[in-house]
């Protein structure tokens, strides 16, 4: 599997992970997941490695898609509107190491909401 889409797929089962069913508290639905990609956004922003991928995109873009996609996914009745992973990540040089920082930042923006990993 290329490392783009282990990356949507680990992003995914982080968060299906943390909650079963798209209602659960621990997510707080659609609206949690926005705040939960604010506060990731953010992070990945202040992140000396992740900030140059993020810090020329278009942040709201980017931040919607994720909610976007990580609401499909939990079964919370939204579809997905955006690229492919494999398309939209070409050419951008994500390695492993990469992926792996962009995990860690997605846990610490989880547990400032209380969303278990």
């Amino acid at each position: 599997m290329n490392t783009t889409k282990t990356l949507a797929l680990a992003l995914a089962c982080l968060l299906a992970f943390a909650a079963p069913t798209f209602a659960q508290p621990a997510v707080g639905g659609r609206e949690g997941l926005d705040r939960l990609m604010d506060t990731f956004m953010a992070g990945l922003l202040a992140d000396e490695r992740m900030g140059p991928f993020f810090a020329n995109a278009d942040q709201e873009r980017v931040k919607r898609q994720l909610a976007e996609q990580f609401c499909a996914i939990l079964g919370g009745g939204c579809e997905y509107s955006g690229r492919d992973m494999k398309s939209s990540h070409a050419g951008l040089g994500i390695d492993r190491a990469d992926f792996n920082r962009l995990v860690e930042v997605l846990q610490v923006a989880m547990n400032k909401h209380d969303v278990p990993f």
